[in-house]
């Protein structure tokens, strides 16, 4: 047996109305990549529920509008929702973290390493590198 497969790991997700955004990071914590994209639909819940118990994680952090307490029209309702409805069904801690800035952070880094123009307008792809984003942010600050 590896001695890396007990190992837990941290999920980050970069919430959105269509589709979610999923990054793991390694069994050792020191990297986060972009794992999935997930469609936001009845079944968000039980498929994040599978990765958390299929990747063996620990915490999940939901990333969130820096201006979610300024501005009304903010998605933070119903990330805020959707982070009860996780917390309700699961029994590792998830927290918010600041996500300013992640998505275009996400599609800078997708632009130096996907040379296809096609692959780089794939809105999936920008959802996984800003959860990843996310999560690289968090370690840093571990």
């Amino acid at each position: 047996m590896n001695e890396l497969e007990n190992h837990s790991r941290i999920m980050s997700i970069d919430y959105g109305f269509k589709r979610v955004g999923i990054a793991l990071t390694d069994p050792l914590k020191k990297f986060a990549y972009p794992y999935k994209t997930l469609t936001n639909d009845k079944s968000l819940i039980n498929n994040i529920i599978h990765l958390i118990n299929e990747m063996n994680v620990e915490l999940v952090i939901v990333g969130i509008p820096g201006d979610y307490q300024k501005n009304p029209n903010s998605i933070f309702p119903k990330i805020l929702e959707f982070k009860n409805n996780l917390m309700e069904k699961i029994n590792i801690e998830v927290m918010f973290w600041d996500e300013d800035y992640s998505s275009k952070i996400a599609y800078q880094k997708i632009l130096e390493s996907v040379p296809k123009k096609k692959q780089r307008r794939n809105k999936e792809l920008i959802d996984m590198h800003s959860a990843a984003v996310i999560l690289s942010e968090y370690l840093q600050q571990l």
